[in-house]
């Protein structure tokens, strides 16, 4: 509790200082005092900064938030809009976190409220005023918990809720579905709530903005660790098709091997997007000894025509794989995309063709 409340005090001082910078660079501003208000902070008032313009006075009452996520900014702003219609009507509010996502600030302006980070962006006016700023930058710590929520053991809980983004999911039945354990399910859940990408019903969790889910994912995506191993099969057309349904059908059965097309190939059987002279799976060792068998691949330096992403570790391709045609078993929509978005500017034209085709979530 000590080290907690000793941590947002160190915020505030960071807050003040950063404020006091922003104000004096404006020559025209003259900041007269900035004063913390611990008797306020109740009514979520931290700082009140009196600064004078061309001989006129004005005050700005703000608000200081050790997080900058769009749950916790919306509480704030409430708070802030509620002191200054009742207790300081001629005040400006503003709103300053370490840092504000864009989410974070498109609330600050919805809400006529002035914002300022500790990262550069800002968006403060007054009088004959207006300061604003944007940076492109993430901080370190928001990368740092954005690739958290896209590890593995995260994304197991992030497939489940992406196959039906309008279903709602109690904790325990989401930690099965998506065979993580429930602290594991609670830091997601926290993680999306904060983010406003989802919202919790009596129902249970469920996604309320997919697509900028999606979007995120999509740019903090590192590709499974895998081994790629290149092929080349005589197969072609019809008989290559007919072979790949023996080898990935006849899985259902078996007790060993997981193998799906993937990729470029898997884009073919969920929203076909122009031919590749390549094919693409992934596999784990079983998998690609089936596959092996069953296309007749050889290895070879160059002049291959089928590309296996060998799979050790992390499975989650496999936990969410589609069959969309009879014993083709492909990667999910959500994988395909993701694979399609890194995998050069043609990929990125069939992953936007994709997920126009299934990934056009209504919500």
């Amino acid at each position: 509790m000590l080290k907690a409340l000793d941590s947002m005090k160190s915020v505030q001082r960071r807050a003040a200082g950063e404020l006091r910078q922003l104000l004096e660079q404006v020559p025209v501003i003259d900041v007269l005092d900035i004063e913390h208000q611990m008797q306020k902070s109740d009514h979520g008032i931290d700082l009140l900064a009196r600064v004078k313009v061309s001989g006129r006075q004005h005050a700005l009452v703000c608000g200081v938030g050790a997080s900058g996520q769009p749950r916790h900014v919306r509480v704030a702003l409430l708070q802030l809009r509620d002191y200054v219609a009742n207790q300081a009507k001629d005040a400006v509010p503003v709103f300053i976190a370490p840092y504000l996502s864009p989410e974070a600030q498109a609330l600050c302006r919805e809400q006529g409220v002035g914002y300022l980070d500790m990262e550069g962006n800002a968006r403060v006016g007054f009088g004959s005023v207006f300061i604003e700023r944007q940076v492109a930058s993430k901080p370190a710590v928001e990368r740092r918990e954005l690739r958290s929520l896209f590890k593995p053991k995260s994304a197991q809980v992030l497939r489940v809720l992406l196959r039906d983004p309008q279903r709602a999911w109690r904790v325990t039945e989401l930690a099965q579905a998506a065979d993580v354990s429930l602290g594991h399910v609670s830091n997601v859940r926290v993680g999306l709530l904060d983010r406003e990408w989802a919202q919790a019903s009596t129902a249970g969790l469920y996604l309320s903005e997919p697509g900028v889910l999606l979007d995120e994912w999509r740019g903090a995506y590192e590709p499974p660790a895998c081994e790629r191993l290149s092929f080349y099969t005589t197969l072609h057309g019809s008989a290559f098709e007919e072979a790949a349904r023996q080898a990935l059908g006849s899985q259902r059965e078996a007790a060993t091997g997981l193998a799906a097309f993937a990729s470029f190939s898997a884009a073919q059987w969920l929203a076909p997007y122009g031919r590749t002279g390549m094919q693409y799976f992934y596999a784990d060792e079983a998998g690609l000894e089936r596959l092996r068998d069953a296309l007749k691949l050889s290895s070879t330096a160059k002049g291959e025509n089928v590309v296996v992403d060998l799979l050790t570790t992390d499975l989650g391709v496999f936990r969410d794989a589609i069959e969309p045609a009879p014993g083709m078993i492909c990667t999910s929509p959500v994988q395909t995309y993701l694979d399609l978005a890194c995998a050069g500017e043609r990929g990125q034209e069939a992953a936007a063709h994709l997920r126009q085709e299934r990934l056009a979530w209504q919500t």
